[in-house]
């Protein structure tokens, strides 16, 4: 007669040749592991350098608004053109109120940025034209514009914030 095996003993006549993980399978799955970390890394940096650059970008409005407003505080003056300017290097102290602000515009804009540039431009309509030129680098990474895109094109680090409105 046959093997009576009585049940609930835990004995099975299969045998089981593996158990738990093979070395091969845990060497497989950090790789994949470090893979993925590497990329969120990346991700992460990716993430700080925009951060900065997006700071860059609204001290670049804060500091357009504040010469606005100045230039709305001496309307008379900013439509007679004594606010113009095409290159804050030409900027110097004087007397009038006008150079004033534009000589303390240009000191905000030196605390802030590394190379700052800016220029004024209102016509005799009040419309005024205020352009913040600024180093952004970091947020770049290099980048090309619209403009420098090509063979052998090299990226360029300047980001420049135009604000126009009518005073």
């Amino acid at each position: 007669m046959g093997t009576s095996i009585a049940r609930g003993t835990g004995w099975s006549p299969v045998r089981h040749t593996q158990c738990g993980f093979s070395l091969l399978e845990v060497l497989i799955a950090v790789l994949v592991l470090s893979i993925g970390l590497l990329g969120l890394a990346g991700l992460h940096a990716v993430g700080l350098r925009s951060v900065d650059s997006a700071n860059l970008r609204t001290q670049a409005t804060v500091l357009a608004q504040d010469i606005l407003e100045r230039m709305r505080a001496n309307r008379d003056a900013a439509i007679a053109g004594d606010y113009n300017i095409a290159d804050l290097e030409a900027v110097s102290a004087g007397a009038s109120a006008a150079q004033t602000d534009l000589l303390e515009w240009k000191w905000r804009l030196g605390l802030v940025f590394q190379s700052p540039d800016g220029s004024i431009d209102c016509d005799a309509t009040g419309v005024c034209l205020v352009t913040v030129s600024f180093d952004d680098t970091r947020g770049l990474l290099g980048v090309p514009t619209a403009a420098e895109e090509g063979e052998g094109a090299t990226p360029s680090s300047s980001s420049a914030f135009t604000f126009t409105t009518r005073l």
